[in-house]
């Protein structure tokens, strides 16, 4: 993965396309949905970075930060970009897949100044509602390669986990349809742990607490349903998340379903529009040894002898409807 992330931070920088063109192009290969699809609503997001030199010039510097890709319920357009003449280069590429990031290259900037990199895309989110019937829907046997990923443990989701796996069986059992499986994990956990506002832990001390924050109560029913066969993942809005699984209809094609674990009551389906940042929760990132829940933004970059230091800001902000 190292390697390959590396040849395409490479070519984002060599390739001659236009940042435009690259954003485009740059998307996740994502299964299809099988939710119905409904009402619409379109909100600006700024991203980017800006970085001033303080004490000195600062150069060699790479900048990197998360940004909503399309997804079969979303659409995101660039809508505008502000480049600063201290940039050297911006691209895009994909993390484990599923990540789209934006790349910055800053190759110097002088006291006094400030290199800036800012785009507003155009996120058209549509709602979603559960599919009519749902007795054909099969929990999959055989997964791709990349998929397996979803059953397996993730930071702070301990999947494998005695405790969760002992509770997964009791929930499911004696139940034959499959979604109704992932039902009565969906309100096991909405029933017995309690979302409240405080700092994220993991599935396993939720489970014990009976409480945790909305990552602690999406991440149980997450551990739960994988340690059910069931594949399922985290999807990452402005300040909070949900949950996906992943079921196969009577062909073996796979689809994603979300659900809304803290709040108010959504099971196979997402009413509201909130914008997407990123879908997962076990990431490998160049330059880390471990794994990650989340990607989040980072900067990078040598220091030059008798310079200074990097003063950083990076801009995640939804800016309206």
């Amino acid at each position: 993965m190292l390697r390959s992330s590396f040849a395409l931070l490479i070519l984002s920088v060599l390739c001659p396309q236009t940042a435009w063109a690259q954003f485009d192009n740059v998307q996740p290969d994502e299964a299809k949905s099988a939710t119905v699809l409904g009402s619409s609503k379109t909100t600006k997001y700024q991203v980017g970075v800006k970085i001033e030199a303080v004490g000195g010039p600062c150069g060699g510097l790479t900048a990197t930060i998360p940004v909503p890709a399309d997804w079969p319920e979303q659409t995101v357009r660039l809508a505008d970009e502000q480049i600063s003449p201290e940039i050297g280069r911006v691209g895009y590429r994909l993390v484990e897949g599923t990540v789209k990031e934006m790349m910055i290259t800053v190759p110097r900037v002088n006291p006094g100044q400030t290199a800036v990199a800012l785009i507003t895309v155009e996120v058209e989110r549509r709602s979603a509602a559960p599919p009519e019937d749902t007795s054909g829907l099969k929990i999959p046997k055989r997964l791709p390669l990349a998929m397996r990923r979803y059953l397996g443990s993730s930071p702070y989701i301990e999947s494998r986990h005695g405790e969760i796996r002992r509770q997964a069986n009791d929930i499911v059992e004696d139940i034959e349809s499959d979604w109704e499986k992932v039902e009565a994990i969906y309100d096991w956990v909405r029933e017995n742990i309690t979302y409240t506002s405080m700092k994220p832990t993991n599935a396993v001390t939720a489970l014990r607490d009976k409480k945790g924050d909305f990552e602690d109560v999406t991440g149980v029913f997450i551990a739960l349903c994988r340690a059910a066969d069931v594949p399922a993942r985290t999807v990452w809005i402005p300040s909070s998340s949900y949950a996906e699984f992943y079921l196969e209809d009577e062909e073996g094609e796979g689809h994603w379903y979300p659900c809304r674990v803290a709040g108010d009551r959504a099971f196979g389906e997402m009413p509201d529009h909130p914008v997407i940042v990123q879908k997962g929760d076990n990431f490998r990132i160049p330059g880390r040894k471990d794994a990650v829940r989340f990607v989040n933004e980072r900067l990078s970059g040598k220091a030059i002898r008798g310079g200074g230091k990097p003063k950083v800001e990076f801009v995640r902000e939804v800016l309206g409807g």
